[in-house]
């Protein structure tokens, strides 16, 4: 009896591995696709037409860090009678609003405590901009969060990429924390692969990219054939994405248009931050779900996309979490007696180990090759650089716990402080090879 259920756990651990690297491999082959793309990739040419940027920063309690946004924002190599910059005080008690109207912005306050969130707050200013700026007739939103910062070129690159016919884009999302600690490291050099390592492969296939929270244009028309902004789940960004991709959008990624943002720097902060996006992903998939497989099954032409969406958002913890549950059902049992406890136990515990090291390596790896491939893009010194490729595994893990804890606690979205008060200036100076 002991040696089958032995087998069975050594045989389970074995096939769920199996299972994730068969429905993750295409991510593998999206690295291969993003090393050949990054030789052939050259500086897009200029686009002669220049499209009317109207900049939404939605923030609250941002007054250490908007001013330093707004100031990169008219330091950007683009006609500033092109860029109009409006920001929303969403439920503030500090004094942001004074300190955007300062730095130049076009300020609107907004107080309501039932309707919490960025995409209530960016709904609340594009009716605004309708209202008010229609005669402005504005190309397209550049949505950015207060805490970010733009390289000089940012806006002109986004433009050329608008020009290839994209209407929606997002960009190179960089770090202007990324050498505080393991956690801001994280948080950075995920970003980084996500842009490199996920965006430039889709758009290399012609398949849709994905907005990550901030630093995305979107076309005009597009917020007026849906009304305004009407996605109000816990992550926003990603239900955007795949609405949008559900309707045959494709998602364009600029990687030229460099964004930097802060991640970050306490468990507790993160671990609040990633349970909401946890939440966010769940939120998602039940509500899009059906739609996603059946885009996989019968959509032409958009197949992969749905597919690409559908694994990114839900299967990869599921299959964590069931494992994780099998397993700790036998430590139960061999704790309770009923099987053989050091013979189960030393079973499930080796499973356990090399289902970490396995793991550990593949995670490894991935971090490893972003930052020797992004090396003079992240901001920090060498040997932290080659540390938190390291480190970078161990905050993937702490995914394990937060997904787990999202599937049955409710979660509401809650600001997290920005306390980094850097310029473009100070981040690019930090530049250390």
């Amino acid at each position: 009896m002991n040696s089958q259920i032995t087998t069975f756990i050594e045989n389970f651990n074995f096939f769920m591995f199996l299972l994730f690297a068969f429905m993750y491999l295409y991510q593998m082959i999206y690295m291969i696709i993003a090393f050949k793309a990054k030789r052939a990739l050259k500086r897009g040419k200029d686009n002669i037409k220049l499209n009317k940027i109207g900049v939404i920063i939605a923030a609250r309690n941002e007054e250490v860090v908007i001013g330093q946004l707004i100031n990169s924002i008219h330091a950007q190599g683009y006609p500033k009678e092109f860029i109009d910059i409006f920001v929303v005080a969403d439920n503030c008690t500090d004094q942001t609003a004074l300190v955007a109207k300062e730095a130049g912005a076009i300020v609107k306050e907004r107080f309501n405590t039932d309707q919490v969130g960025k995409g209530y707050a960016l709904d609340f200013m594009l009716k605004f901009i309708d209202k008010e700026y229609s005669y402005k007739n504005y190309d397209g939103y550049l949505v950015l969060d207060a805490d970010n910062l733009l390289d000089k070129n940012y806006i002109a690159e986004m433009n050329k990429t608008f020009n290839e016919g994209y209407r929606v884009i997002t960009s190179y999302r960089n770090s202007k924390n990324y050498d505080q600690n393991w956690i801001s490291a994280g948080y950075g050099l995920w970003f980084l692969h996500e842009a490199e390592y996920f965006n430039l492969p889709r758009m290399t296939l012609n398949n849709s990219c994905a907005i990550s929270g901030t630093g995305f244009l979107v076309k005009s028309d597009i917020f007026k054939e849906n009304g305004g902004w009407v996605h109000h789940l816990l992550t926003e960004d990603i239900e955007f994405s795949v609405s949008q991709i559900l309707k045959g959008e494709k998602i364009g990624y600029c990687r030229n248009a460099v964004l930097y943002d802060e991640q970050p720097i306490t468990f507790k902060q993160s671990w609040h931050q990633r349970l909401r996006w946890a939440k966010g992903f769940y939120q998602v998939f039940s509500n899009y779900g059906k739609r996603l497989i059946g885009g996989i099954l019968f959509k032409r032409g958009n197949r992969f996309s749905c597919y690409d969406m559908a694994m990114t958002l839900m299967p990869a913890m599921l299959i964590t979490c069931f494992s994780i549950a099998v397993n700790s059902s036998f430590y139960l049992a061999a704790i309770l007696g009923f099987i053989n406890e050091k013979e189960i136990i030393l079973v499930t515990t080796m499973s356990i180990i090399k289902s970490f090291v396995w793991y550990y390596s593949i995670l490894f790896v991935i971090g490893f090759i972003t930052t020797i491939s992004e090396w003079n893009r992240i901001h920090s010194t060498g040997w932290k650089k080659i540390m938190y490729s390291f480190t970078f595994p161990l905050f993937m893990f702490t995914y394990i716990p937060i997904a787990i804890v999202a599937l049955f606690k409710k979660v509401e979205w809650k600001p997290i402080p920005h306390t980094v008060a850097k310029t473009i200036d100070d981040v690019l100076e930090n530049v250390k090879n």
